[in-house]
């Protein structure tokens, strides 16, 4: 998949479809419709008007789901803190929901009733957003929110406050830290931009400059940074451009305009030398970086470089991987990205050696392989490959109007960056006009200056993040995130100055008008002549179709005696059929600009297409191919063996997935389909050990049509698509063989409760999970005990999460969750916490579990907020064609009937506090929890000595 790096392009692209549909329609089947045409019919409609305070509003229409996203951005970020402040502007991103003057609060309380979604808030380099999608009826409510904190905020930050979101962030920084390659941003930046260098200090900052923070010193940021003359709104969804100014000037129309907002002085540098260094961490195999720093978003080289990057490390079928993976095979993976930034950016090539291959060698491979790039630049083929491939992968999640990639967010990044809310128009059409030599010259610009080569070796650090990050310190597997607000490792134009001021009523929230019932699509069935159902929805936002081919089978079917089998067969199958090599397989794909891959989870395996509507047929007919009949090329056997190897390695230096190993088998026992490494990967000797004829064994016996089940959501009819299937699966036969079975009939153990510690040391945090099987399936009926869990754990403004991270400011975020399998569930509790708080912190959920259950049940106020978050947020969770298409899936596994959605709103409404209390207690106790802790066994394990259990030290051994 390409790695272009700017989702307001790949969004541009989603919308070129909308208007480019009919045109589009009239390609032949197999020769897709041309990038030019694509990018000539882009258009995002929007309307923009200026308030007399400067705010910039900018409004988008789109009436396909009664919700609205609203997305501030404002023009701060970690380039504006000064020597001594870094970290301010994220710091002051978590201030932001901690209430106002006016909604003293929680940020998302308010949000959560109205049912919104996508909420969120993220620090960049160049900028702070904020952003929630809700209900038309509450969009009153969300402006009162943006705008009481944007100019009624002082009043309500205290040094209470101050003091639990510096925890909070600097357990986000711990977090971030202590996984593989945590500290791989301060490398990036430290090294390609000098001290004094606006880019130079990553987001989070250090944890000194977060320590030394004071009252006075955040209110002074608020002052200078977030005045309505440095902000853009956009609105995005069920709204007009007349009833926007009337509600923004209501609510926005009497903050005052702030202090002009100067651009710090920035530039693009250079390093004198090339310039080397070799960091050890826990790493499954050795990575070599070679890193420039480039030219910013707006500069006229940033789209050419992005391609040149796509061609040489991107595509499926890159430079690098052609070179250095499949023919000459040294190393187990290879990426190249360039991400720019607005003032500067950076353009990172990798590869991970293959173990047992000299590093040198494959450092002297990789400077070969850049060094043919830029001596010959891409070919016309493979830029095509790179615009078409890169549109199939980016549209697929792009009928969403807000959230993190929305069409507010292409708009918002044009107007704040490049003041020009069209601007994704200006780089799509750079895109499209990029020649061979156009990409080649602009690569040789910039990669043939002097390069930061940056070696991880695996070994134990010799130094950790606590003082990285400031701005006066030293002289990616993908490119660098924004620090968000929620855990996401927990699933979570012209002015128009025509206004006068308007002083809003904030005396108490405003009123949620009428609010729209979720209309599901419906679901129309059809059979093939072979028997495998199909099963239909129609969505016709966009031109596209997504379709998931599902079998009864899931990682529960992988055979006990060697685990890792389904996820080797299903690498495997990805490089290529009997007709089609790898290259070739994924040449075809990237022409069409499809997306084919396949997937498991405890109980399916899965094998998804996102197409365009075009290009639906060749793409089913490539899909079944790849489905039907998979090469299993020994040789390609070998190369896929030595990355689940390696992907194996790095599960076993990650934290959070060594607790999940650990875990899992000790609550269901290592007998049991679901008592095993949830990952799917499996163990080293298994891997190791097998052969081509045991992965099509593996295939023939579990993928067959007779456990099939085709799901279709997207611009088609089932008519059409019917037929179309029928050409691809149609004439496939099931085998004579009985259908396979699992084993779910395999007793569970009786629950030990004690603390399993594996060490890992010079952990700044622990990861601790607990976790009992429930007597209950994932069929049962489980909205009750699942509204439980929400209001105990579940959720951002759960008791466990507010207590931990909101109240003591131990952890950047707990949840508690149960699981989603078909057969027996399981309730599990995820909290990674500072490590000098592991015992506190197992002692703080088992006293909050205890209340819960006890004389402290749910109040009405959780139950309210539960019961309206969960009915209003269900039109807003159904926006795309994936997310539907994920609802079809379950409304078959779980054995739901075809309404269950439109019927959740009146179960939830007939919900008591005693009927919730009830299912808690009769499920959730106390007693029987397991509990994991991965963490420093020197620091955590006198911790955990004098909490009455019995303490274990385990490792994946045993």
């Amino acid at each position: 998949m390409p790695r272009f790096h700017r989702f307001a392009v790949a969004l541009a692209l989603s919308t070129s479809l909308v208007a480019a549909g009919p045109a589009l329609a009239k390609a032949k089947a197999a020769d897709p419709a041309p990038i030019a045409d694509l990018v000539k019919a882009v258009d995002i409609p929007y309307q923009a008007f200026t308030l007399d305070n400067g705010l910039r509003v900018i409004v988008h229409e789109d009436r396909k789901a009664p919700v609205i996203a609203v997305s501030v951005w404002y023009r701060v970020g970690s380039k504006h803190e000064p020597k001594g402040k870094t970290g301010f502007a994220h710091l002051f991103e978590h201030l932001m929901f901690n209430g106002s003057e006016n909604s003293p609060g929680d940020f998302f309380e308010p949000l959560q009733q109205v049912g919104a979604t996508d909420e969120n808030g993220t620090t960049n380099v160049d900028r702070t957003n904020y952003f929630e999608t809700v209900p038309t009826g509450a969009l009153d409510m969300a402006l009162f929110l943006e705008s009481d904190r944007m100019g009624h905020l002082l009043g309500a930050v205290t040094q209470e406050k101050l003091d639990n979101q510096r925890g909070v962030v600097q357990n986000e920084k711990r977090q971030g830290d202590n996984n593989p390659y945590g500290l791989l941003r301060y490398e990036i930046f430290e090294n390609l931009f000098p001290t004094g260098h606006p880019y130079h200090h990553s987001t989070i900052g250090s944890m000194g400059d977060l320590n030394s923070a004071s009252l006075d010193d955040v209110k002074k940021w608020f002052t200078d940074n977030y005045g309505p003359n440095n902000a853009v709104l956009v609105l995005a969804g069920d709204i007009d451009v007349a009833t926007a100014k009337t509600k923004v000037q209501q609510w926005f129309g009497d903050i005052p305009k702030g202090p002009e907002v100067k651009a710090p002085a920035t530039s693009v540098p250079t390093l004198p030398a090339p310039l080397a260094k070799e960091v050890k961490d826990l790493v499954p195999t050795t990575r070599i970086y070679r890193m420039w720093a480039i030219p910013g978003l707006n500069d006229a080289d940033a789209i050419p470089l992005q391609m040149a990057m796509s061609v040489l490390g991107g595509l499926s079928s890159s430079r690098l991987d052609n070179a250095l993976v499949r023919k000459d095979p040294v190393a187990v993976s290879v990426s190249a990205f360039a991400q720019p930034f607005e003032d500067a950016g950076i353009l990172l090539v990798q590869a991970d050696v293959k173990p047992g291959v000299d590093t040198a060698l494959v450092g002297q491979r990789l400077d070969e392989e850049v060094a043919k790039f830029l001596a010959s630049g891409p070919t016309a083929d493979e830029l095509q490959r790179a615009a078409a491939s890169y549109l199939g992968s980016a549209i697929s999640g792009l009928e969403s109007v807000g959230g993190f990639g929305g069409k507010a967010v292409a708009l918002a990044e044009g107007a704040l960056y490049s003041n020009d809310p069209g601007y994704y128009k200006v780089e799509l059409d750079r895109m499209a006009k990029a020649t061979p030599e156009q990409v080649k010259a602009v690569a040789n610009k910039w990669l043939s200056r002097p390069a930061f080569s940056l070696t991880y070796v695996p070994g134990e650090r010799t130094e950790g993040g606590e003082n990285r990050g400031g701005a006066v310190t030293g002289k990616v597997t993908a490119a660098v995130e924004p620090d968000r607000y929620w855990n996401p490792a927990l699933g979570d134009v012209g002015p128009d100055t025509g206004f006068g001021t308007s002083i809003a009523d904030r005396s108490q929230l405003p009123a949620v008008a009428d609010l729209t019932a979720l209309d599901f699509p419906t679901i129309e069935r059809a059979k093939l002549k072979n028997g495998i159902e199909v099963v239909f929805a129609k969505r016709t936002a966009v031109p596209t179709v997504n379709v998931a081919v599902s079998f009864d089978a899931g990682y529960a079917a992988d055979p006990h005696d060697a685990l890792g089998t389904q996820s080797l067969m299903l690498s495997l199958m990805d490089e290529g059929t009997k007709s089609l090599d790898s290259i070739a397989f994924a040449e075809a794909k990237e022409r069409l600009g499809a997306q084919i891959d396949g997937s498991a989870n405890a109980d399916e395996t899965v094998f998804e297409l996102f197409a365009l509507k075009p290009n639906l047929a060749p793409s089913l007919t490539l899909l079944a191919d790849y489905i039907r009949n998979p090469a299993f090329d020994a040789k390609e056997l070998e190369r896929v063996r030595a990355q689940q190897l390696n992907r194996l390695k790095a599960e076993l230096n990650n934290p959070n997935a060594i607790a999940s190993r650990v875990l899992m088998p000790v609550l269901y026992g290592a007998d049991h389909p679901y008592g095993i490494p949830p990952s799917g990967l499996g163990d080293a000797k298994a891997v190791t050990a097998a052969t081509q004829g045991q992965l099509a064994s593996f295939h023939s016996t579990w993928i067959r049509p007779d456990t099939a089940r085709i799901f279709v959501v997207g611009d088609t009819t089932l008519k059409e698509v019917t037929k179309q299937l029928e050409t691809a699966f149609g004439n496939w036969k099931a085998p004579e063989t009985a259908k396979p079975t699992k084993h779910f009939e395999v007793a569970i153990p009786a629950p030990q409760p004690r603390i399993l510690l594996f060490d890992r040391p010079k952990s700044p945090q622990s990861v601790i999970l607990a976790g009992k099987v429930l007597d209950a399936k994932g069929t049962d009926k489980l909205e009750v005990l699942r509204s439980a869990n929400d209001i105990f754990g579940g959720s951002f403004l759960s008791r466990f999460n507010t207590n931990l991270r909101e109240t003591k400011g131990w952890s950047y975020g707990v949840r508690t969750r149960i699981s989603s399998d078909k057969d027996r569930i399981a309730w599990i509790a995820a909290a990674p916490v500072q490590a000098d708080r592991t015992g506190d912190s197992i002692k703080e959920l088992q006293s909050d579990l205890k209340s819960f259950l006890g004389d402290k049940g749910v109040t009405a106020e959780e139950l309210q907020r539960t019961t309206n978050g969960n009915v209003r947020e269900l039109p807003g969770s159904f926006e795309t064609s994936s997310d539907v298409l994920g609802g079809l899936r379950a409304i078959v596994k779980y054995g739901r009937p075809d309404n269950y959605y439109e019927t959740l709103p009146a179960t939830y409404e007939a919900m008591t506090t005693a009927e919730i209390d009830g299912a808690a207690r009769k499920a959730l106790s106390t007693e029987g929890l397991v509990y994991v802790v991965v963490g420093d066994a020197a620091t955590v394990k006198p911790q955990l000595d004098g909490l009455g259990l019995p303490v274990e030290t385990v490792t994946l051994d045993n």
